[in-house]
């Protein structure tokens, strides 16, 4: 299965071990090509840099054009900013696209309790795969 990897960009270095287990099970999973700037960086540059990528290089449409002929997203919804399994507005567009390409929609952990927009992921259906990547078919 071709899965892309979504999520916010502070978590690179765990997309990154992920997309490596996912290619050990057999997926043929990837990250945004931008992602190279942001390993090894602090959260305060990290969040530089992601300013910086959105406003100057079109990353919201580099990772819908990556997004193309894949089969699944897999969000990776991590603690941030005191929420628990955060989903930010980029992975929420980013889950929009895949909802309307009709791909596969898995999340990490279960979905974050935000008011704002919990009920527009749940109605996307998504997969919750609760840490166990075995879960992605």
């Amino acid at each position: 299965m071709k899965i892309g990897i979504i999520g916010s960009m502070q978590f690179t270095e765990k997309m990154l071990e992920i997309r490596e287990q996912l290619t050990a099970l057999g997926h043929n999973a990837f990250v945004t090509d931008l992602h190279e700037a942001f390993i090894g960086k602090t959260d305060e540059e990290k969040e530089v840099i992601k300013i910086h990528q959105k406003n100057n290089m079109d990353a919201i449409r580099e990772f819908w054009d990556a997004m193309q002929g894949a089969d699944a997203v897999l969000v990776l919804n991590l603690d941030k900013r005191g929420i628990a399994n955060y989903i930010g507005g980029n992975t929420l567009m980013e889950m929009g696209f895949a909802h309307v390409l009709y791909q596969k929609i898995f999340l990490y952990h279960p979905i974050p309790e935000i008011p704002y927009y919990k009920t527009e992921i749940e109605a996307m259906k998504p997969v919750i795969i609760s840490e166990d990547l075995s879960k992605i078919a």
